[in-house]
């Protein structure tokens, strides 16, 4: 959960790197309360979507600012996040790069967060 509340903490911050966990925590956090809402307002009987499209509003820019500084982390410019308009290709590619490793040093885009944390 502290991953899921760092990246809302860090919400309009496209600078620096997050790592791996900081990624997936927080898109595991995002689906699990989609579809929480989605049963909420399947129970409720909503004909409208409106606490699903709200929460999405709400997730919209600290989402994007993590898979940006995703990118950051392996080493790729954030304007790499524009290839998932593509449909099925764009998301596959930026699995792809959400999955793989950091690259091991310093980059143009900051320290390693892996051996930030492991020095702290």
């Amino acid at each position: 959960m502290k991953w899921y509340v760092g990246a809302f903490q860090k919400f309009a911050e496209f600078n620096g790197r997050a790592r791996r966990t900081e990624y997936w925590m927080f898109m595991l956090f995002n689906v699990l309360i989609s579809v929480a809402l989605s049963v909420v307002e399947v129970a409720a009987d909503m004909k409208l979507p409106i606490l699903s499209g709200l929460y999405g509003l709400i997730v919209l820019i600290p989402g994007l600012a993590v898979s940006v500084r995703r990118l950051h982390d392996t080493g790729r410019s954030g304007w790499w996040v524009l290839i998932g308009i593509i449909p099925f290709l764009g998301g596959l590619v930026l699995l792809v790069f959400a999955v793989l490793d950091s690259q091991p040093d310093a980059n143009e885009y900051g320290p390693n967060p892996k051996l930030a944390q492991a020095t702290a």
